[in-house]
């Protein structure tokens, strides 16, 4: 039996790590983003940004001020699991009171804050069921200077590869520096609405700097993303060469009459955290 306990203990370190040590793949397009700048200004930004990273990493302070929406990604296998839910709840309370992590959850109207992180249907959990005898936690702390800039498109099929690709870059073009640069970019294309939006959040949690195992998508990635750079909005929105690190797409078979892309931006800060529980 994997314990409520465990599963907020669980929680709390995933937090605690998310928060304060940016993945390697991250890193390592960052230091690759400042190695190959040419402008002035985009290195400034860039050294900002590394500089805050090891500040970060050295103090045990979380990166940003923004530590985002709490969202959890679950893989459920054949295991007993008390209170899922309660234990995911209270690693984030513990987590916001502890690390600490900025009370960011309001209501929607009244925008009165809970002070604790969780409220209606927040955290934010997906439940996926899986093959296999684990339980596996993906905490995905979601600033909003980024995810107010996501869209959604219900495109006609006859649009195709042009008027995904068209979508995404005119997306980040119109975002300019209001998701802090540079991004990395998650699309989902097809399924429904919602499962396009969901697989374009997911996608952000793929290696910077994989390519999709399908040529034909990972083609499409690197068009998109050298078009995104080829804008010149640079690090921070200011100029430069570098406003993506990377897109990563993930698609689903759909409808005959549709083609739903979903577009989800990441900031520079892409955190995220895993672990897996055993029985």
């Amino acid at each position: 039996m994997i314990t409520q306990k465990e599963i907020e203990e669980t929680i709390f370190e995933l937090f605690k790590e998310a928060v304060i040590k940016l993945p390697d793949d991250v890193k390592h397009a960052l230091k690759k983003a400042y190695h190959d700048e040419t402008t002035e200004m985009g290195k400034l930004n860039l050294k900002a940004i590394l500089d805050n990273i090891k500040s970060a990493e050295e103090m045990e302070i979380p990166m940003c001020q923004d530590t985002g929406l709490p969202i959890i990604f679950v893989k459920l296998g054949n295991v007993p699991v008390e209170n899922l839910i309660e234990g995911i709840r209270e690693g984030v309370r513990k987590a916001t009171h502890e690390i600490p992590l900025r009370p960011n959850v309001v209501h929607p109207f009244t925008r009165e804050n809970t002070g604790d992180n969780t409220g209606e249907n927040i955290p934010q959990v997906d439940v996926e069921i899986v093959d296999g005898d684990y339980l596996e936690f993906t905490v995905f702390p979601k600033g909003f200077g980024s995810e107010n800039n996501n869209a959604l498109k219900m495109a006609l099929p006859g649009e195709g590869i042009e008027g995904v690709k068209k979508f995404v870059v005119d997306t980040v073009i119109t975002a300019q520096g209001k998701p802090c640069p540079p991004v990395i970019v998650g699309v989902g294309i097809g399924g429904s609405s919602d499962l396009a939006m969901k697989m374009a959040k997911k996608a952000l949690l793929g290696t910077v700097g994989k390519r999709h195992p399908d040529k034909k998508i990972a083609s499409l990635e690197q068009e998109i993303l050298k078009e995104i750079n080829d804008s010149g909005i640079g690090p921070m929105g200011l100029g430069g060469n570098t406003t993506a690190l990377d897109v990563k797409i993930k698609t689903a078979h759909t409808h005959t009459a549709g083609l739903p892309i979903g577009v989800c931006i990441q900031c520079w800060a892409g955190r995220h955290a895993t672990k897996r529980l055993m029985p």
